[in-house]
């Protein structure tokens, strides 16, 4: 059952690659980092929802039918295409660091990720078949934490909790149409989302993130009956003189990680706080 639900793009992902040319179809040969790098394109400048493979198929001017002979729907696709995005796990880690400037470091650089392509929020949902690159991101997060003294699960749980984090402000910024990092290019390099991911929740888009056009929303009520709440009337005032507004991710990131600062002290004997 597996092998027929997930089957094609295990091989797709992680098997033999199919040959360049098939053996029947247009003289052009086309190829999986090719069709992928299509898709891309198309869901950078236009949402997954218009990714499909006559699309993509018309971008790489051969038929559907040859399509087919490489890729067998749009799951595997899909598959190849988030496979494609995803820059290479590693490529901004932090040498020597401790595991919370590591998990810092991996948190903000997988925002920017969002941020350059936010149609991976729709794509990597779910029970699904993760290629290399996506298993080597997991892979470095969990081993930001080796010598913690975690659980397996516990450490599983603090990824989890941190990219749930990390998704929740990139799905808050994606839901006001907060300007992203676009452009058809898969190979998003490191050094650019790093310092995407530094400026991350800071108000950088055209009319600001989230939380400053909350503010501009509730501003507007405030001035009407802002005398039934006072305490939110204190905090807006207090946000907007100090310049706090759209900081939520870096303020999460850094609860969350205090938070796991305790844990790893209690299970190492207080040398996990740093």
């Amino acid at each position: 059952m597996a092998d027929e639900q997930w089957g094609a793009a295990m091989r797709l992902l992680w098997g033999p690659q199919p040959p360049a040319k098939p053996a029947r179809g247009p003289k052009r040969g086309l190829t999986l980092e090719g069709i992928a790098l299509a898709g891309v394109g198309i869901a950078d400048a236009e949402g997954l929802a218009a990714v499909s493979m006559q699309r993509v198929a018309g971008e790489l001017a051969v038929t559907k039918m040859a399509l087919y002979r490489y890729v067998p729907g749009k799951a595997e696709l899909v598959a190849l295409m988030v496979e494609a995005a995803l820059p290479v796990p590693g490529a901004g880690s932090v040498e020597g660091g401790g595991w919370r400037e590591r998990l810092g470091v991996w948190a903000r650089e997988l925002y920017a990720g969002f941020r350059r392509h936010p149609w991976l929020l729709e794509a990597t949902v779910g029970v699904r078949v993760m290629g290399p690159r996506e298993l080597g991101w997991m892979e470095r997060a969990l081993a930001a934490l080796d010598g913690c003294g975690l659980s397996g699960a516990e450490a599983m749980d603090a990824v989890v909790l941190v990219a749930g984090h990390v998704r929740g402000i990139a799905e808050q910024e994606r839901a006001v149409g907060r300007p992203v990092g676009g452009g058809g290019d898969a190979g998003v390099g490191a050094g650019a989302e790093a310092d995407e991911g530094r400026g991350a929740g800071r108000g950088a888009g055209r009319g600001g993130g989230p939380d400053a056009q909350l503010a501009v929303m509730l501003g507007e009520v405030m001035r009407v009956r802002g005398e039934e709440f006072p305490a939110l009337g204190a905090v807006l005032a207090s946000a907007a003189e100090q310049g706090g507004y759209d900081q939520a991710l870096e303020f999460g990131l850094e609860r969350i990680l205090d938070g796991l600062g305790l844990l790893v002290a209690r299970r190492v004997g207080g040398e996990g706080g740093r």
